[in-house]
């Protein structure tokens, strides 16, 4: 195993058991039903004892002074939930098929957003396997996985997790992850895996009660900051860099979306977001390894590159104003945030080709300004979509509201989105048009679900798709039932096809020209519901994009001669667009 500072240690002497509680003088480990061993105290914190009968499958406890039990906050496995003791775990056993791999390159990646529990009946990591055959048949090279940190309950979202080493029980043993891991490498698929260093779930954190977690410096949405400026605070930032190190060297991840680092909150010389890029990059060494953020300031210093356009920090981040703009478009949706992307096609056109919709500008829905420029970058630091966990999850239903729009428009929307220079990424069933949903859901006691069900409702009310009368229950079992997929109507799809051609067409043509693409020479037209945008990217080569995402004919005069057709939806006369028309083309820079 990787040494780490925390979690139980392999010796040879035994297994070296550690916790940090500064906040007691003296602190026991309990294994099994044996009385408590004594654990000898540092100055620094520290708690250690070595148990020479302890092993892989030992279960044990940490014993607070109060009697208290705690699970190992480092925990590699949980066999029986948040509150149940902590299992000692040899990953070194694993054996893996695909030593030799090395990741792939950014501009190669299709990713695929999923949620284990729900990607399949099973809903495991075992399960999971057997349906890598169809993502790379699909054209997929990158898996994201949603948050697997041990969470409460029997069924969550992930983004409650409290022990962040060790994955959830119900998706299976921390081997079956690596195995899912290995299975997508020999296939050539990539790993991300979604991770939240923002907060801290409401049941089953036991480390405020022995260490310095939380400093009430620093507010966001969960309550008080993570501690990663105070006293204190050099070893909690250890503790969560270590976690990202562990993924990385241990489950040989090729890279991490991190949830919502605007409520990341840090006044330290070396902002945590920065020390983490720094050390995951040392730890991957030669691997290519990619970070991903979600950030709803759409700061767009995160994603700069040096003069040799190489990433300084983080690779990509989610562009949810792509996802607004061809959201409005296919759905006529104009409740809440949506409304501040009504307009022309020329909103899609600067998100196509600048990034962001809002570089600074007023957006009233917020009540302020929002973004900074990020014209100066390249397309591929932004990830475009439109479904994903969120803008899904967060409508009262959870229902996938695109899927249900007519076929002309869902294929002029994924025609735009996956074929454009920025990254791709699908939600888990997209590729043949489910329907099933995607509500919130979660499993806590009955007095943390209700304290959901009433803050949900309160959240939700702001957001499109709300009505109080239909929300459904994010604790009920058959909410989470409801969104696994139907894995049965992907014989019957005719979305799937289409997809699979657009993704090859992507691989062949597009792909090629985005290594070493330059920055900040896209341009974009509009006229009313016709668009026209042009990047120029490597070899010389000028990308073009002719589109009408109206219900009515629409015109825009080229310019210029476009080159070669590659793609084409709907019909064209000269400058005169149908409805729904949506040309790619290739020419000369």
């Amino acid at each position: 195993m990787t040494q780490m500072t925390f979690g139980p240690s392999f010796t040879e002497e035994g297994i070296l058991f550690r916790l940090w509680a500064p906040l007691h003088e003296s602190v026991s480990l309990k294994i099994g039903g044996a009385d408590p061993w004594p654990m000898q105290a540092a100055e620094d914190g520290w708690h250690r004892c070595t148990v020479a009968q302890a092993h892989a499958g030992t279960l044990y406890r940490f014993v607070l002074p109060d009697g208290s039990e705690v699970p190992d906050p480092a925990s590699r496995f949980q066999p029986q939930d948040v509150h149940g003791p902590s299992e000692v775990v040899d990953l070194s056993t694993y054996r893996w098929t695909t030593s030799d791999w090395t990741g792939r390159p950014w501009e190669e990646m299709v990713i695929y957003e999923m949620h284990i529990g729900c990607f399949t009946p099973e809903g495991t990591f075992k399960a999971a396997i057997e349906r890598l055959d169809h993502l790379q048949a699909l054209g997929v090279t990158a898996l994201q996985i949603m948050p697997l940190s041990e969470f409460p309950g029997r069924y969550s979202w992930g983004y409650d997790g409290v022990l962040p080493y060790a994955p959830d029980s119900s998706y299976g043993r921390p081997q079956d992850f690596m195995a899912l891991v290995d299975a997508a490498h020999r296939r050539g698929i990539s790993v991300f895996l979604d991770v939240v260093y923002n907060h801290f779930g409401p049941d089953g954190n036991f480390i405020p009660a022995y260490a310095p977690l939380f400093t009430e410096h620093h507010k966001t949405p969960w309550g008080n900051g993570i501690n990663y400026d105070g006293d204190g605070s050099e070893m909690i930032r250890e503790f969560i860099i270590q976690n990202a190190i562990y993924w990385i060297t241990e489950f040989r991840l090729d890279g991490f979306r991190f949830d919502a680092v605007h409520a990341i909150k840090d006044n330290s010389a070396e902002h945590l977001l920065h020390a983490l890029a720094r050390r995951i990059k040392i730890a991957a060494g030669d691997r290519l390894v990619h970070l991903i953020v979600e950030n709803e300031e759409n700061d767009s210093d995160l994603l700069k590159r040096d003069e040799n356009g190489e990433v300084r920090l983080f690779t990509a981040q989610w562009n949810d104003d792509v996802h607004h703009v061809l959201h409005i478009t296919a759905t006529g949706e104009t409740f809440g945030y949506y409304a501040d992307y009504v307009g022309d096609a020329g909103k899609l056109g600067r998100a196509l080709a600048e990034g962001f919709v809002f570089q600074g500008e007023h957006m009233p829905y917020r009540g302020g300004s929002r973004g900074r420029p990020s014209g100066h970058l390249p397309p591929t630091a932004f990830i475009s979509f439109i479904q994903n966990h969120d803008q899904i999850g967060n409508r009262a239903l959870g229902d996938r509201v695109l899927a249900s729009s007519p076929a002309d428009v869902v294929k002029a929307v994924a025609a735009i989105y996956l074929l454009a220079p920025e990254i791709p990424m699908l939600f888990m069933g997209e590729e043949w048009g489910a329907t099933e949903p995607f509500p919130f859901f979660c499993d806590f006691d009955e007095d943390l679900n209700e304290k959901v069900r009433k803050g949900r409702r309160e959240e939700l009310s702001r957001l499109p798709g709300f009505d109080a009368d239909d929300l459904l229950d994010p604790t009920a079992p058959s909410t989470f039932a409801a969104a696994k997929l139907d894995w049965s109507k992907l014989a019957s799809s005719d979305v799937f096809d289409f997809y699979r051609t657009l993704l090859d067409l992507r691989h062949r043509r597009i792909v090629p020209l985005l290594k070493g693409a330059g920055a900040g020479n896209a341009v974009y037209r509009s006229a009313g519901s016709a668009l026209a945008v042009d990047w120029t990217l490597a070899q010389n080569r000028r990308l073009h994009l002719r589109a009408n995402l109206g219900t009515e004919a629409a015109t825009l005069a080229s310019q210029q001669d476009d080159g070669e057709t590659i793609f084409r939806l709907g019909g064209s006369d000269g400058g005169n667009l149908a409805p729904w028309t949506v040309i790619w083309s290739i020419g000369e820079a």
